[in-house]
């Protein structure tokens, strides 16, 4: 019986290594092409920005002593219509952040603690919220920065702004849009 010879295999070609190199990619670049692009950081803290998210601000609470007075109050200053929602609450649409007035007293929670100071409105038109916050008779008796703060003012830093304050204490500030420090 004959037996097949197995054919020899041909030995590959060696190429040279110079050219392999060239057209590959070195492997930094390689995982660099994998990986989905990096959005540029924003500024601000540091240590928000390595966790990969920044906080944002989206509800604001004030505390009050009477849900209608309160609806009625916040809604004449801020010319906008308030939302009712359960639970002696208002909502008002303040940009990206929505105004929650809470008549804690309604709900057994006690006396209306004070917001800190202040809460900062963005306006376009500050002569007319100026107009409707001394109709409301709200205007600030507080100094700021040697000025009276219930005065159309434009304070030290630039921005041109005034003071108010609810019937229960809640400070507030509305600063005429473009006049903004951001600090």
């Amino acid at each position: 019986m004959a037996t097949k010879k197995k054919a020899a295999k041909k030995p590959a070609r060696a190429k040279p290594l110079a050219k392999k190199a060239a057209r590959r990619k070195p492997i930094a670049k390689q995982a660099a092409a994998k990986r989905p692009a990096k959005r540029a950081a924003p500024r601000g803290n540091a240590a928000a920005t390595r966790r990969g998210s920044v906080p944002r601000l989206f509800r604001i609470n004030i505390e009050v002593g009477n849900i209608d007075d309160a609806a009625r109050f916040y809604g004449e200053l801020l010319g906008l219509d308030g939302r009712r929602q359960a639970g002696s609450r208002v909502y008002f649409d303040a940009g990206g952040v929505t105004l929650q007035v809470v008549d804690v007293s309604a709900m057994g929670m006690g006396v209306p603690h004070p917001a800190a100071k202040a809460l900062y409105f963005l306006v376009d038109d500050l002569d007319a919220v100026f107009a409707r916050a001394k109709t409301l008779g709200c205007l600030s008796q507080e100094i700021v920065h040697g000025a009276r703060g219930g005065e159309i003012t434009v304070r030290p830093w630039g921005e041109r702004s005034f003071y108010a304050e609810d019937k229960w204490l809640n400070p507030l500030c509305f600063v005429e849009a473009g006049t903004v420090y951001p600090g």
